[in-house]
């Protein structure tokens, strides 16, 4: 086979089922290692178990809402669930933890995490064609649906926090967006820029070099241990120049605060420097 062949070749891979387990043993591991996540699975492992669900179809759930299908479509896939929820009762109620302790192995979990991003790349591209077929040549739709599609997971967290009853609204993916959200929304433009021919790129070269990118990028952070987005110095520099570095309402908030009482206290000397020469006057005229 010829290098130029190969995001041909590439692209036409097939997810099931080894990249959809990959994207399964991830989903569920990072479910439990979320805080309170294994004493709901004591509790409750009914909730424990839609949580995983949540984990692994979200992208499926809130894409079909977004289009107005049955959000229980994914249960259709009969084989998918099944093999879903092997891997949630193995990462959660395997003997001593065998299961989990296995993929704590940093080379074995560096394939899962990046076989995990070659599926984001695919979900993007499904959600895009999916859009486009119901909604033709609606690019915002497509943007939409392939961004749910890809990140639905983290986009529906709080619903999903909610089922082992938490609520962290604080923790919306909109007001404090995660990497894998972030770059799955620029995936989804991309790819619907080139769906709708305004980028010149063959779809199988923008799979590839996007799916490379998104595999380099997750494994370096792995490695280093850095939670910085790699696309900060770009969001910098773009909200400089589109939004400007004007402070939060809070932080103008306290400062305002800050020198209104800074003010009342400094005039509280002389105020009272005023009293009590009123006063001295008072005693001198009688």
């Amino acid at each position: 086979m010829e290098l130029w062949q190969v995001p041909l070749s590439f692209s036409r891979l097939r997810m099931f089922p080894f990249f959809d387990l990959a994207h399964y043993v991830a989903s569920v591991v990072a479910l439990k290692e979320q805080r309170g996540v294994v004493e709901v699975s004591v509790r409750s492992p009914l909730a424990c178990w839609f949580s995983a669900m949540l984990y692994c179809f979200g992208g499926s759930v809130l894409s079909s809402l977004m289009l107005g299908e049955p959000p229980v479509a994914f249960l259709a896939k009969t084989i998918n669930i099944l093999l879903a929820s092997s891997v949630w009762y193995l990462v959660f109620y395997c003997p001593e933890d065998i299961f989990c302790r296995c993929f704590s192995f940093l080379p074995l979990r560096l394939l899962v995490a990046g076989m995990k991003e070659v599926t984001r790349t695919w979900k993007i591209t499904d959600g895009i064609a999916h859009a486009d077929t119901v909604y033709k040549d609606a690019c915002l739709v497509m943007v939409a649906v392939g961004w749910a599609r890809g990140a639905g997971g983290g986009l529906i967290s709080n619903f999903e926090q909610l089922v082992r009853g938490v609520w962290k609204p604080e923790t919306n993916e909109l007001l404090q967006m995660s990497y894998p959200v972030k770059v799955t929304l620029i995936g989804a433009v991309l790819f619907t820029l080139q769906r709708r021919q305004y980028l010149p790129i063959a779809k199988h070269n923008l799979v590839f070099f996007y799916t490379i990118f998104l595999v380099v990028f997750k494994v370096k952070m792995m490695l280093t241990r850095c939670a910085t987005s790699p696309l900060a110095p770009i969001e910098a520099a773009v909200g400089q120049m589109f939004f400007g570095s004007r402070k939060t309402p809070s932080k103008v908030k306290g400062e305002s605060a800050t020198s209104s009482n800074g003010s009342s206290v400094c005039d509280q000397p002389s105020e009272q420097h005023h009293d009590s020469a009123k006063k001295k006057q008072a005693k001198k005229t009688e």
